[in-house]
């Protein structure tokens, strides 16, 4: 076993230990890989002067067969590389400026923090950060920049009871360079959460670069639990759009929707307007101006308290005068969830209603009788 190999296998007390009985400086503010580095240096200096009083009193220098030195006293090239390597992970694990497989970075203008609600206890953050927030993120840090974490802290959001807004930390989860997404589990549905992505330091000072918006979990069993990555959210973009906060007036939405329309290659229009289901027309049919097209409307209806303020997936609806609303919605060809939202007149009381509606249509393949002869 190599002496680093040694020296790592202890533990920082006995490090610290052997740094003191040889003289190290300092050896009172240091961490592992640095009393590690001083004693090796220690170690050095030992040998080259003893190597140095046999030289002179006549012998050769003892070296190292398959070990040529760069220099008089200096590392070998294999430790030199062995810490190039260790460098470069540690500077990975902290770069949070995502690059792709080939090694490039994903170009990004401005910073970014998407939440996005997958079940009722399991939320996804996504981010996009410039290589200029790292490095101001480093300098910012100073000397505590090798030993801060980078995390995503969690925090719950809540009302006062006014208008006022409440943020309470959760926890801070401990994240990784090279990738820029990350599932986060929640407790105790529903509640609404947001998140920061920064670095903490030794002390416990947090550095944050970017804020998420705002986003509430919704019931047990309300809506159908589901999981995967970008392919599942493509599938089922509107629940997760929905849940996420994408048709409110909070903050962070706009960023949900470029990200949404991004990835997915598809604006995300009016919750008004939606796009024709695939009874919409069959690719078989037969040769002939024979067009034929069903199509379905959604009516939702209800009642409140006069004065109040009602919202269908964050889009206002005019109340009558006794309260009562009507709103006909274009009803696509798969599942949507309708969150009804109305809010007193004072603002100091709101209730949901969710509706999960779905259509399925089929289209029967076309007969075609011969005419008589």
């Amino acid at each position: 076993m190599s002496t680093t190999a040694k020296l790592r296998s202890r533990t920082v007390k006995d490090l610290a230990a052997m740094a003191k009985r040889k003289g190290v400086a300092g050896w009172h503010a240091m961490r592992k890989e640095e009393l590690i580095r001083a004693l090796l240096r220690k170690a050095r200096s030992a040998s080259a002067k003893a190597a140095r009083k046999t030289h002179t009193n006549g012998s050769k220098p003892a070296t190292k067969t398959g070990s040529p030195r760069s220099g008089r006293n200096g590392p070998t090239p294999r430790a030199r590389k062995r810490v190039s390597q260790m460098q470069a992970r540690l500077t990975m694990s902290k770069d949070l400026a995502f690059e792709g497989a080939n090694g490039k970075s994903g170009g990004y203008t401005r910073d970014r923090l998407v939440a996005m609600v997958r079940d009722p206890y399991w939320l996804h953050a996504y981010w996009e950060l410039t290589r200029q927030s790292i490095e101001r993120a480093r300098v910012a840090l100073g000397q505590h920049w090798h030993a801060a974490r980078p995390v995503l802290r969690l925090f719950e959001v809540s009302r006062d009871g006014t208008t006022n807004t409440v943020r309470k930390v959760v926890r801070d989860i401990e994240i990784h360079g090279g990738v820029n997404n990350w599932y986060v589990d929640v407790q105790d549905p529903p509640k609404s959460f947001q998140m920061d992505i920064g670095y903490v330091a030794p002390d416990g000072k947090f550095l944050s670069l970017c804020r998420s918006n705002s986003v509430t979990t919704p019931q047990i069993n309300v809506v159908g639990a589901e999981d995967g990555n970008w392919t599942t959210v493509a599938q089922d973009f509107d629940r997760i759009y929905a849940l996420s906060g994408g048709y409110t007036d909070s903050g962070g939405s706009s960023d949900l929707k470029e990200i949404f329309e991004e990835r997915l290659h598809r604006p995300m229009g009016s919750t008004m307007v939606s796009r024709f289901g695939v009874g919409a027309g069959a690719s078989d049919s037969p040769r002939r101006d024979f067009s034929f097209r069903v199509e379905a409307d959604l009516v939702v209806h209800g009642v409140t308290e006069p004065g109040s303020h009602v919202t269908i997936k964050g889009e206002p609806v005019r109340l009558k005068s006794d309260g009562t609303f009507m709103v006909r919605f274009r009803l696509p060809d798969r599942r949507q969830v309708l969150p009804v939202v109305t809010s007193s007149g004072d603002g100091v009381e709101q209730r949901t209603i969710v509706l999960a509606v779905e259509r399925n249509t089929k289209v029967m393949e076309p007969v075609i009788r011969e005419p008589d002869a």
